[in-house]
């Protein structure tokens, strides 16, 4: 799967499931879906410089964490990203 898969037509409730997940993550992030939505691009076409991602099971999120000085709650990506396959090194 490339980064030509990424851009498939999805069915409408596909969308609109994605549309609601990146809504309530931005929302609990205090970021627009529209920035989500670029992290998450950016991130997909660069790791896809690497390796052969599976979009299916791909799961990126921002959402709210404890800090580590224990200074209240501060924005951490996660990122859960199948890896298919190794590019080569041409």
């Amino acid at each position: 799967m490339g980064l030509a898969d990424f851009f498939k037509k999805k069915t409408s409730s596909g969308v609109a499931k994605d549309r609601l997940k990146l809504v309530l993550v931005s929302d609990r992030a205090g970021c627009s879906p529209e920035l989500m939505e670029q992290i998450k691009n950016d991130i997909i076409a660069v790791i896809s410089r690497y390796v052969e991602i599976d979009l299916e099971g791909l799961d990126i999120k921002i959402t709210q964490t404890e800090s580590e000085g224990n200074n209240g709650t501060v924005p951490a990506l996660f990122a859960n990203i199948p890896i298919k396959d190794m590019k080569s090194n041409k």
